[in-house]
């Protein structure tokens, strides 16, 4: 059998052999975990109670002068675009400066953005927990001339968390309310 007969041949096996789409997002088990914050109410919450929904996540800080209210805002403005499939969408906002924001502070900045965001707050070391759960990046920085006004650089991304607690996708900073909905949208019709 000729060279170009055997390739033929093997070229004719391989697509007719199914193709096995890929079923797990290698990312799924990198981001995201157990968290146990603060509520306004000072009601402790736990990442397990809202098993069964989806979580959209964002860290941020109530001081920040741009990025957060940013984010929050198109977040909360994305989730009305839904309508009746933001119900399955339970959004957070966990502070990366517990030292300033306390939860009654988050949970009232918050509520600005959209009427069932949760502010969550805690100790350092729970907040330190829930960082390092999902891989996020938050530096303080205190000028030299005004310690008291400090900030705190973070990195601004949305997650999504799927229903059973596992992470879904990314959200960037700067994505547009009509985006932010076009992404969501596929993952609710899925569940």
């Amino acid at each position: 059998m000729s060279l170009t007969r055997r390739a033929w041949m093997l070229g004719a096996l391989c697509a007719a052999a199914p193709v096995r789409a890929q079923t797990r997002d290698p990312l799924a088990d990198r981001f995201g975990g157990p968290f146990s914050l603060t509520a306004a109410n000072g009601r402790r919450v736990t990442d397990a109670e809202f098993l069964g929904r989806f979580m959209l996540v964002y860290f941020g800080y109530t001081h920040c002068p741009d990025v957060c209210p940013v984010d929050l805002f198109t977040m909360g403005e994305a989730l009305k675009l839904l309508g009746a499939q933001a119900d399955r969408v339970q959004p957070l906002f966990i502070t990366v400066d517990p030292e300033r924001d306390k939860a009654e502070l988050v949970g009232e900045y918050a509520l600005s953005f959209h009427p069932r965001l949760i502010g969550l707050s805690g100790t350092n070391e729970e907040i330190e927990a829930a960082v390092r759960a999902y891989k996020v990046r938050r530096v303080k920085y205190t000028p030299a001339n005004d310690p008291a006004n400090y900030g705190v650089d973070h990195s601004s991304l949305t997650y999504l968390m799927g229903p059973d607690g596992k992470f879904r996708t990314l959200i960037p900073h700067n994505t547009s309310i009509e985006r932010m909905a076009d992404i969501l949208r596929p993952y609710l019709e899925r569940g």
